[in-house]
């Protein structure tokens, strides 16, 4: 289980997008992580209203942690925050405090945009550390939530890929997502006209190949993910939307 819920928070952070602001304060998700019919753990994500420094912002927290069997076999606690300025989507505060089978990080990233500095402090071995960064550079957190109230989907074409600065730990990422189409999903709420996309991943020890994840996402204002799945170097995984609430617009479903 190392590293998957955290693998699973990463991805449904940055694949949804949206034509208009697609959130809000109140909203939350719950996703549940299986192989097959086997809970392997649960994946949370809420928005709340907050200040930081005298700024109107968003602060998102994330929460991902193994359940069950799986926590017998690998225990995994993680946990993510970032506070997203309301009004351009930019990250000023970025939070990952994790620990998964005794591996463990608790880090700070404050963002200096005017300067293009990252503060980095790593409090687990109490160090800080000054980083520059792209001008449009997210954290994996507040990137989910500009692409869902940036990119265009209506006019974005099938096998059009969209790339964006991404700034993790203190490296910065070209992360680069691919759109795949239009489909129907069938989920637990309904049958849902869905939006699919395949972000690219590194090979290796984890996936099978780059393009070994897939993202529904549902076509509608609110952009919400239903379903994330992925081809591992052993097995298949899942992640699948179970409860949500606070939505900013009217979740559609499709009645036969």
């Amino acid at each position: 289980m190392k590293r998957l819920i955290t693998l699973f928070l990463f991805f449904t952070f940055i694949v949804v997008n949206a034509q208009e602001q697609a959130y809000g304060d109140g909203e939350w998700f719950k996703f549940r992580v299986h192989y097959g019919i086997v809970t392997a753990g649960y994946a949370t994500l809420q928005v709340d209203n907050a200040y930081l420094e005298g700024r109107s912002v968003y602060h998102v927290k994330g929460e991902g942690r193994t359940t069950g069997v799986s926590k017998l076999f690998f225990n995994v606690e993680d946990y993510y925050e970032s506070y997203i300025d309301k009004y351009n989507d930019r990250p000023y505060r970025f939070i990952r405090k994790i620990d998964e089978g005794g591996h463990t990080k608790d880090i700070q990233i404050d963002f200096d945009h005017n300067a293009g500095k990252a503060l980095v402090y790593n409090k687990k071995h109490n160090t800080k550390e000054l980083v520059s960064f792209p001008s449009d550079a997210q954290d994996m957190v507040s990137a989910f939530y500009y692409l869902r109230n940036n990119l265009d989907v209506t006019k974005i074409s099938e096998g059009e890929t969209v790339d964006m600065n991404m700034f993790f730990d203190k490296e910065n990422y070209k992360f680069r997502l691919k759109f795949l189409g239009r489909e129907t999903l069938k989920t637990n709420f309904g049958k849902v006209s869905c939006l699919v996309f395949r972000p690219y991943v590194q090979a290796g020890r984890v996936f099978k190949e780059k393009e070994s994840l897939t993202v529904w996402v549902s076509d509608d204002n609110n952009k919400i993910p239903l379903l994330i799945k992925a081809d591992l170097a052993v097995g298949s995984l899942k992640a699948t939307l179970t409860e949500f609430k606070g939505l900013k617009h009217s979740f559609k479903i499709i009645v036969d």
